[in-house]
């Protein structure tokens, strides 16, 4: 068969193809750092396959197809709320469905930390996230070709760049102020929290109004990723919930602060409409999959570690 040569507009189809399956890709990476450690790999593969095949493409149609959120005045430029927001419920409901990692919680309830394995590495890896979302909003303006263009795109990564530092600065300054140390992984889940807070509207607001949304998504991931941990009893790891669902509200609900074009209630309808159709469908489907091949790992493979039990590598070789 021979290759399609479709456009809409001033752009490819095959382009918007592949951006969008980056995106979608994104939503169910979200998904991976929650249940990371005790969610067996076929039925995370399955549920992958439902997840990128029909759960976020309708709630993507509903905006960025011209459904009824669109038709309605949401703005989501990027998607705060279409990509992060709805793998933010999903991981959610994963969660809520296999529970907390053993040792997590005592008989009492009260929180135990476990460390991440390497931070340097997750440092390293934040900073790749950091640069690609040059990419992930500057694209999304879906065309250079123009002088108003160009102008657009280097407005959404001056605006992007600074949201990011300025959720840095937002995560650091609660960890010293409240936890009385500097903590790196906050400084990580501080930035990604700067820049999905700005990926909703980075095309509208100042330079210096997308730093402080980024500080204030900053502020809020710090007390969000304790409170869920702590108050909720909702084992997430990475703090993906707090990055990509308690902040991606926030981005959502900033854009009138900078767009004329945009509402409140158009907002928090979209964000509503997004957590709970992601919210009932992943349930639904995780339910079935649970009956059919059981989500929760093994306890004896979760304790010599899923890396070994479920595919077969060590992740750790020097620790035995």
């Amino acid at each position: 068969m021979g290759g399609q040569d479709k456009s809409y507009g001033s752009y490819a189809e095959a382009s918007d193809f592949f951006f969008q399956v980056v995106f979608v890709a994104t939503a169910m990476s979200i998904v991976s750092g929650a249940i990371a450690e005790r969610m067996k790999l076929i039925p995370f593969f399955i549920f992958t396959i439902i997840l990128t095949g029909f759960i976020y493409p309708i709630q993507g149609y509903w905006k960025w197809g011209g459904g009824f959120l669109d038709q309605l005045g949401y703005a989501d430029f990027a998607g705060s709320g279409v990509v992060h927001l709805c793998g933010a419920t999903a991981a959610l409901t994963a969660v809520l469905i296999i529970g907390p990692r053993m040792g997590k919680y005592t008989s009492e309830g009260k929180s135990r930390a476990i460390p991440g394995s390497n931070i340097p590495l997750a440092s390293l890896g934040g900073l790749i996230l950091w640069l690609g979302w040059f990419g992930f909003n500057g694209g999304s303006q879906l065309a250079i070709h123009t002088a108003s263009d160009a102008i657009a795109v280097a407005q959404v990564f001056l605006n992007t760049n600074t949201a990011a530092a300025g959720g840095v600065i937002g995560a650091l300054l609660m960890s010293k102020l409240f936890g009385g140390k500097v903590d790196v992984t906050m400084a990580i889940n501080g930035a990604l929290a700067g820049l999905v807070a700005i990926t909703a509207g980075p095309d509208t607001p100042s330079a210096g109004l997308a730093t402080l949304i980024g500080l204030i998504g900053g502020i809020i991931v710090y007390f969000a990723v304790i409170f869920i941990d702590k108050n909720l009893k909702i084992d997430d790891p990475v703090g993906a919930i707090s990055v990509h669902g308690v902040v991606g509200i926030w981005g959502i609900l900033a854009v009138p602060f900078s767009s004329d074009d945009a509402s409140f209630g158009a907002q928090i309808i979209g964000a509503l409409s997004i957590i709970v159709w992601t919210f009932i469908t992943s349930y639904i489907f995780l339910k079935i999959i649970d009956v059919l091949f059981t989500l929760r790992s093994e306890a004896e493979d979760e304790d010599v570690g899923l890396d070994t039990s479920e595919i077969g590598v060590e992740a750790y070789p020097e620790f035995k």
